[in-house]
């Protein structure tokens, strides 16, 4: 009996050792749960803070699963009495949780007809078989690709690509290595490095615009978008792959085998069959269709519509997209924007941003400093803690309101909603690689507060001397 109890304590200290985060996030939010509100923030805005420092506290100490993070985020929502249970399910299904979703489904189904090793051979034959052109390739055309079509569906797309090249090394494709952290990185931060070049690469892009429209302050066209942020965009990546190559240089310099493994592999498939090039202009079409049609029923409906004709058409069947479908990005994806709509509805948000500002312009007396500091600096870190489209919707009325020339301060603010490098909600596309279990949290500081800081310079240098000969 006392061997029992003393295994029972044991194994209890034990849980608690590895929970400690766990357990100190609850107790902490106990204790904030009974503090009065700040003065200006609202009952359900203070409750919805709390949510938001447990959840940051949970993904920072991965001390549970990240799909219990975010069932815990919808279930804290409720039972603190912030919204209802129709309303957290509500926020939780957008079009923007269709559109991943139907991204991650397209992706499995590209890869079930053998379209990501082609990919991949395209990718190969334009960059050579030396690891840090290939990692500048995966890079350059994550970024060129999403500036058009939506960092998700790259992220998804070019993912098993990468993957394929690490299992034709040999290595592990369950234990981080450099070589995967490389390649990896370049996909995610190449696609937030892309988000910025057009209004269709990012859901804060038509924010932005929508406000500059809504407010009267002026209106931007899909080529005019393009004439301020796509110089920014070429500019920013060969310093990304600097960065990346430098913080997580790997032993294979050069990748032979892998390479000669992934053209043999293509090559025993023979020409493009009837099922693949249906494949690709269905998915061709839904390139199209994010273009043309997203304005008018969103970009998630579109990526459905895809995943419809592929099932349809029998290029896929349930049981594959089911099996291989990440849900858990889908749940935690769902969630983060659910958290980031209650913290716009209460206020939350809103209260967070004017006390910042507040404290700004003590330490900041010229206003042009608080206004580039605002839109570039806190838009930075927030869209590293709430979803870009959230961090925009947020602070984009207020930095507008701020004075100065609406467009490019809007373009500016919408742009720094990009610099997501340093934590794993920071987008979905960083989610994406995160589920591989090849990329450990730390990682995303070790280059993303380097390549964080250059884009700020960049920026900074962009919107000071190119942008007044354009405006």
């Amino acid at each position: 009996m006392l061997g029992f109890s003393t295994r029972t304590v044991s194994n209890v200290l034990f849980w608690v050792t590895r929970k400690k985060w766990l357990i100190l996030a609850f107790l902490l939010s106990l204790s904030l749960f009974y503090f009065p509100s700040p003065d200006g923030l609202s009952y359900a805005g203070h409750r919805t803070l709390i949510i938001v420092l447990v959840t940051l506290i949970l993904i920072i100490s991965e001390s549970i699963p990240f799909p219990a993070v975010a069932i815990l985020i919808l279930i804290m929502q409720v039972i603190l009495g912030i919204a209802s249970a129709d309303e957290v399910a509500s926020s939780f299904m957008s079009d923007a949780v269709f559109f991943i979703m139907g991204s991650l489904m397209l992706a499995v189904a590209i890869v079930s007809q053998g379209l990501d090793k082609r990919l991949a051979l395209i990718v190969i034959n334009l960059t050579g078989n030396k690891t840090w052109r290939i990692a500048s390739g995966f890079l350059f055309i994550s970024a060129i690709l999403s500036s058009f079509i939506g960092e998700h569906t790259v992220g998804a797309m070019m993912l098993p690509v990468a993957l394929a090249l690490i299992r034709n090394t040999g290595l592990s494709a369950k234990k981080t290595t450099n070589l995967s952290t490389l390649l990896l990185f370049s996909i995610a931060y190449g696609c937030s490095i892309g988000s910025i070049g057009t209004p269709s690469g990012g859901g804060r892009n038509v924010i932005m615009i929508g406000y500059l429209t809504e407010f009267g302050m002026g209106t931007i066209s899909y080529l005019d978008w393009m004439k301020y942020t796509y110089p920014l965009l070429l500019i920013e990546i060969p310093f990304a792959s600097l960065i990346l190559w430098y913080t997580f240089t790997p032993t294979q310099k050069i990748m032979d085998s892998s390479v000669r493994k992934l053209k043999v592999k293509v090559a025993k498939n023979g020409k493009l069959t009837s099922d693949q090039i249906l494949a690709i202009i269905i998915l061709f079409t839904t390139f199209l269709g994010w273009v043309f049609l997203s304005p008018f029923i969103g970009l998630g409906i579109v990526a459905l519509s895809g995943v419809f004709l592929y099932l349809s058409f029998g290029l896929i069947d349930w049981q594959q997209i089911n099996k291989n479908t990440n849900w858990a990005v889908i749940l935690l994806f769902g969630a983060a924007i659910s958290l980031g709509i209650q913290m716009k509805e209460t206020g939350a948000a809103l209260w967070v941003a004017d006390q910042t500002l507040n404290y700004l312009q003590i330490v900041f007396k010229d206003i042009v400093i608080v206004r580039w500091f605002t839109s570039v600096v806190i838009t930075g870190l927030l869209t590293n803690l709430l979803s870009n489209a959230a961090t925009v919707a947020v602070l984009g009325p207020i930095v507008l309101d701020m004075g100065g020339n609406p467009i490019t301060i809007g373009i500016m603010t919408s742009i720094a909603s990009a610099f997501s490098y340093l934590t794993v909600v920071a987008s979905p596309t960083c989610m994406i690689i995160h589920s591989t279990g090849l990329i450990n949290s730390s990682d995303y500081l070790k280059a993303g507060w380097k390549i964080f800081v250059i884009s700020i310079i960049l920026l900074l240098l962009v919107s000071k001397f190119y942008w007044p000969m354009i405006s």
